[in-house]
């Protein structure tokens, strides 16, 4: 009754795991997970949108370099107002009501970061002054073209563009970098979940060899040819396989889990990878490995970004307490009437022309040790580039290291699996025959499942490896091929 019982137990519980599996359950490959991940992963939705806001920063910025319109309408305005005039040497009380509206056009000068504007401002005025008893109303047109140039000091409208520039580039960049991150995130997690599925194939099979070989002690102790404490044995071994059977069985449904959130999959839909666990010898020239990790890896290029914004912060520094200047101009036609079509019946020019200087006299140093802490911060820059070369170099040769020995322990590993084998079933014929004990053959099946497990991992440890080095270098070997994971805004869209 306890051996019915148990195969019962058993017999109902792989019924209700592979049922649970069976219906619903959907098969992934590495490449779809990928896939899902890059759209769907939160990690990703947060750098896209970073993306979006530098590339919607650079898109205003150009848009501000175009013309200007702007109306300004004041439809009805009234003031009335009594204030000592210093002509007349009296107070005096003044009404008015006035009607105006204001049109621009203006256009910045990136060249020279001039500002360029036609200014039209039309209306109508009706004041009345106490203190000569009279009213004056008509409309009124002044007309101007206006020119406003800084002098002696830096560009201010390029500086920003090129910031604004430098910063769409660094975002592409870090879109860039945080795909790959998220490509050996998704991969760890994708044979992680691999190694739990083959953990619980593994501790499947030894659960079904532990009752095989129960069965056999069952069978010897019913014909007197074994002890009853051999009975009792492979009762407690045939418990704990399937103990460790259940708890892989958890294991993997944790795994999956985490697994889900990470590519930003429902955690109501069930999955299994299935991975291409092939492992196929690939040659690696460590001087090519180099070169490309120079050339190619985009962090050097977010170091020389760092030092170019560092510059501009020198240029920026450097215009504190500058000697600077700005020059004004302005043509114009003014024109009043009572009747609207003869406003400018008698016309006048106005002209207006203005040098402006400011120049410094004593800033107690400010400007010296402002630009002082500015070229330390421009060292500080070269020193992170370098070593940022020298991290990349030290970062390949290891991976390539990793890579010659993890081809020696794939090999050692398969090897080891074949002995496990062969010597599980050689002392399981053994154990059939009387001559070893229930105990002894658990050991045996215990080594068979760990060196199975240690096949697994190195292969899974070699083909992440094969894409460490493909991030180390922006360089595929398995297909001889550049990585160039850098795309447009308008390409994601």
């Amino acid at each position: 009754m306890r051996h019915l019982n148990i195969k019962t137990r058993s017999f109902i519980l792989m019924f209700l795991i592979s049922s649970a599996s069976g219906f619903s359950q959907q098969g992934l490959t590495l490449e779809q997970a990928l896939t899902i991940a890059e759209s769907n992963s939160p990690t990703m939705k947060r750098t896209r949108l970073g993306l979006v806001r530098s590339q919607e920063n650079l898109n205003a910025q150009n848009a501000a370099l175009k013309s200007q319109f702007s109306l300004s309408v004041n439809p009805i305005g009234y003031s009335q107002n009594r204030s000592f005039n210093d002509l007349i040497s009296k107070w005096n009380s003044v009404k008015t009501t006035e009607s105006y509206g204001l049109f621009t056009v203006a256009q910045p000068i990136v060249l020279t970061d001039a500002r360029i504007s036609l200014i039209n401002r039309f209306g109508y005025r009706d004041s009345y002054s106490e203190y000569t008893n009279s009213t004056t109303k008509g409309f009124s047109n002044n007309l101007s073209l206006n020119l406003d140039q800084p002098l002696f000091t830096y560009n201010r409208t390029k500086l920003q563009l090129k910031e604004l520039e430098l910063a769409l580039e660094n975002s592409k960049i870090s879109y860039a970098i945080q795909l790959l991150s998220l490509e050996k995130g998704v991969t760890q997690a994708f044979y992680y979940v691999y190694q739990q599925q083959q953990s619980l194939d593994i501790a499947r099979q030894a659960f079904e060899n532990m009752q095989k070989s129960y069965e056999v002690s069952k069978n010897k102790v019913d014909a007197g040819i074994s002890a009853r404490e051999e009975m009792f044995q492979a009762e407690l071994n045939l418990a704990t396989t399937k103990s460790d059977y259940e708890n892989k069985q958890v294991e993997l449904e944790n795994a999956k889990d985490e697994f889900k959130i990470l590519i930003g999959m429902s955690l109501y839909d069930d999955l299994i990878v299935l991975p291409n666990i092939a492992v196929d010898t690939v040659k690696v020239d460590i001087a090519l490995a180099i070169d490309q990790g120079l050339a190619n890896r985009m962090e050097i290029r977010q170091r020389e970004i760092d030092i170019e914004t560092s510059q501009f912060d020198l240029i920026q520094t450097k215009a504190l307490n500058e000697f600077k200047g700005s020059l004004g101009l302005s043509v114009g036609l003014f024109g009043d009437n009572e009747k609207f079509g003869d406003v400018y019946a008698n016309p006048t020019d106005n002209e207006d022309v203005s040098l402006s200087l400011t120049i410094p006299l004593w800033d107690w140093g400010e400007r010296k040790s402002r630009i002082k802490a500015t070229e330390a911060t421009i060292e500080s820059a070269n020193i992170s580039f370098e070593e940022e070369r020298n991290d990349i170099i030290l970062g390949i040769r290891k991976v390539y290291r990793n890579l010659l020995n993890l081809q020696n322990q794939i090999g050692i590993a398969r090897q080891n699996v074949i002995n496990a084998q062969l010597t599980y079933d050689l002392n399981l014929e053994r154990y059939k025959n009387g001559d070893l004990t229930g105990m002894d053959l658990n050991l045996f099946q215990e080594q068979l499942s760990q060196k199975q497990l240690t096949f697994t991992n190195s292969l899974i440890s070699y083909k992440l490896e094969l894409l460490n080095l493909k991030i180390q270098t922006m360089y595929d070997f398995e297909k001889k091929q550049q990585v160039s994971p850098v795309m447009s805004l308008d390409d994601k869209k």
